[in-house]
């Protein structure tokens, strides 16, 4: 494990926040606390009493080298009403407010492209209200309320669906055609995946070539990620690069990839992986065919196969339009 790294976020109820983060690979900790205000080490009552001008907030410790704070902003985008300045569905008042927290320049600097993609993006009508300011201090809150929805799951889960914060999640996501992809924990997939699927989405290694699933598939379909099952190629971007792995000119979802600079094996080149589940897929190089010129070589180990016929019974049916 390399450094560690900070994130810190108002979400409003940190009960609500918490789970969001907590099973992404790569995240160490979550700590539920309070930060922003004026009172040095405050009680819930004393917050709650809106004197302290600290907001509800959320502390992340994670290992930068497997999940990024750009993911991590998005997590969080996908948690709130960024136009409520006010607070968050039922909980009004200050403490409830959504505001990022950053700890250096390089966050600030993210953190501020991120919410202007949001603005672009047109998903919301309203303006954006999420605040941006410098991190100072941050107080842990008592004990009780930390990992609150894993000691009390039925009020935790009575308390999100009755604040109106799960209808609002549901019905932005049906709206805007986003998704959230659910990502298992690192024992849990030990369990879900074979040998060679986990070692390759999670320890970086590569499958031989021309002895994987999907090297010479010619079938009409798309390819999502093994883990989380967020879409990321399809079978028209594919093409026989002669390599002996499966290669793609493009992705279906840009967004659902990000890439890394990768200096093992005495070369630099640049991997890919998946930006929700941030499993490792392969390698993009430069030497692909028209139109992007582009050569996604990715392990078949990486992905599922879902073919067109079954695409709307997966809950991929938006996709077909590519078979049009």
């Amino acid at each position: 494990m390399g450094s560690l790294a900070i994130a810190t976020f108002a979400g409003g109820c940190f009960w609500c926040v918490v789970p969001a983060f907590k099973n992404l690979d790569g995240v160490i900790d979550v700590k539920s606390g309070y930060t922003g205000g004026f009172v040095e080490n405050p009680t819930y009552e004393q917050v709650c009493s809106e004197t302290t001008g600290h907001y509800e907030a959320v502390q992340i410790t994670y290992d930068p080298a497997k999940v990024s704070y750009d993911q991590l902003l998005t997590v969080f985008w996908q948690q709130i009403d960024p136009t409520d300045a006010d607070g968050q569905f039922s909980d009004k008042g200050p403490q409830y407010r959504t505001a990022i927290f950053y700890h250096d320049e390089n966050q600030l600097k993210q953190a501020v492209a991120s919410r202007d993609a949001l603005k672009k993006s047109g998903w919301f009508k309203k303006p954006i209200r999420t605040e941006i300011k410098p991190f100072k201090v941050f107080y842990p809150a008592e004990e009780y309320h930390q990992d609150f929805y894993q000691k009390n799951p039925a009020r935790y889960e009575t308390y999100k669906l009755l604040s109106g914060r799960k209808r609002f999640i549901e019905k932005f996501q049906q709206d805007n055609g986003t998704e959230t992809y659910s990502v298992p924990l690192k024992k849990e997939l030990k369990k879900k995946l074979t040998s060679v699927r986990y070692k390759v989405t999670q320890e970086n290694a590569t499958e031989p070539p021309f002895f994987n699933e999907f090297w010479n598939n010619k079938r009409e379909g798309i390819y999502v990620d093994v883990v989380s099952g967020e879409p990321l190629f399809s079978s028209r971007d594919k093409f026989d690069s002669e390599c002996g792995w499966p290669s793609f000119t493009s992705p279906i979802e840009p967004e659902n990839i990000m890439e890394k600079q990768d200096t093992t094996q005495g070369m630099t080149r640049t991997e890919v992986r998946s930006a929700h589940a941030n499993s490792h897929l392969g390698h993009v190089f430069y030497d692909g065919p028209a139109p992007t010129g582009m050569r996604y070589c990715i392990n078949s180990a990486s992905l599922r196969f879902i073919p067109k016929e079954a695409m709307e019974k997966e809950g991929y049916g938006k996709y077909l339009k590519i078979f049009e």
